[in-house]
């Protein structure tokens, strides 16, 4: 038997202004509320209420055997509270059905568990507050922001009660493993590790619209005889890519959404197929073996490693700088200082001074709103340091 596990990334930052050194000094408005509201508008028509739609159409359609499961980030929630409530709403009747599983992570989808395990566990109370204010529910799986893991993070997160973690299947750590069994995880007891299948989710998220490619052109009947194939040789196949792959990375003119309509069916067509949430398959299945990863993994571009956001000097000088400023950003009080600051630690900002090229750099600028990864360094550092100017500001009246 094998069982199909579908998760789906929900993230948007708040995008930094063209922030000049002119601005500095001017009282901390970093973001472009213009840009960010125009972003989630276009995306929110393109990907999450079209696809919100077929999800719960399928739910319906298959009497509740097709199963997802979702992390919303809890930048993205206040977004939509602020100004996409029908987004907010429509996540919200998925959940209500009963197979929709809502996962946790760092509220402002950063990198803080390698830098600071306290400002780490505090990020995720907070959106383990967020998810149950929103939704009532209490996540059982933990996933870390870009799938970043480490035995250090299991560790972690078996610490804040949860009994599993989503991470990369990349090959490099498996070596003739296969991602398509429950693994137990190094330094964690009782945490159950899932691996993202990259090859069957890539084929969707990356490859799908892709004339050259020797799958193309992907249908729902294609893909499901591929995880027919794994009967007998696994007993999960994690498909784990980001949201906006619907509708937004692959546009509706690709076909993306009739292959995704026809998708359970063909899947479900094989008696021995069926759909499960993350916290299903933990229960389901037994570990076959632990797998140790020392290193830290991730699920972005060719290396699965940390490149995209730490690969020059300008990405380590800048996340470097900002997590110096914990212990007295902390110790101000000050909520507006607290948040600006978080703010400032979500992935993106990082990820738009990444200077990587070829096929890797094409997914760097999608959503980037600078023509240069140092015109991202230059407003990042601009905003830093205006940032520094009022945390002395304030420590100098307390």
């Amino acid at each position: 038997m094998v069982s199909v596990c579908f998760y789906f990334q929900v993230h948007q930052p708040y995008r930094l202004k063209k922030y000049s050194i002119f601005e500095i000094g001017n009282g901390g408005k970093y973001f472009d509320e213009e840009k960010n509201r125009e972003i989630l508008n276009k995306v929110s028509g393109k990907c999450y209420l079209p696809a919100n739609n077929l999800i719960l159409d399928l739910i319906h359609e298959t009497d509740g055997r097709f199963k997802v499961a979702y992390s919303l980030t809890g930048i993205i929630l206040e977004q939509f509270e602020e100004h996409r409530p029908d987004v907010l709403e429509s996540f919200q009747r998925l959940v209500d059905t009963g197979c929709v599983e809502l996962l946790d992570e760092t509220y402002h989808h950063t990198l803080a568990a390698l830098y600071s395990e306290k400002e780490f566990k505090e990020q995720v109370k907070l959106h383990r507050k967020k998810i149950r204010q929103l939704f009532g529910y209490k996540p059982k799986i933990f996933r870390n922001t870009e799938l970043v893991y480490n035995n250090r993070i299991a560790y972690l997160a078996e610490q804040m009660g949860y009994a599993g973690v989503l991470a990369e299947g990349a090959d490099y750590i498996l070596g003739w493993r296969s991602p398509n069994f429950v693994y137990r995880a190094k330094m964690a007891k009782d945490i159950r590790l899932l691996l993202k299948n990259y090859r069957l989710s890539d084929d969707i998220a990356f490859r799908f619209s892709q004339r050259g490619w020797e799958g193309w052109p992907l249908t729902a009947d294609k893909f499901a005889a591929w995880v027919n194939a794994v009967n007998g040789n696994g007993n999960v196949v994690n498909l784990f890519m980001d949201y906006e792959t619907i509708g937004e990375h692959q546009w509706e003119d690709t076909g993306i959404f009739e292959f995704l309509r026809y998708l359970p069916r063909e899947i479900l067509r094989n008696p021995d197929n069926d759909f499960k949430t993350p916290s299903e398959v933990v229960e389901a299945y037994e570990p076959v073996a632990e797998i140790d990863m020392r290193q830290v993994v991730s699920w972005a571009d060719i290396e699965r490693d940390l490149s995209a956001w730490l690969g020059n000097q300008m990405q380590r000088t800048s996340i470097s700088k900002l997590y110096e400023l914990e212990d007295k950003i902390e110790k101000t009080g000050d909520q507006k200082l607290i948040d600006d600051w978080r703010r400032l630690q979500t992935t993106d900002h990082f990820y738009y001074m990444c200077t990587k090229w070829f096929n890797d750099g094409d997914v760097h600028k999608y959503f980037n709103a600078y023509d240069r990864p140092h015109d991202s360094f230059i407003a990042f550092t601009n905003v830093l340091t205006d940032l520094r100017m009022r945390l002395n500001e304030k420590s100098m009246s307390a």
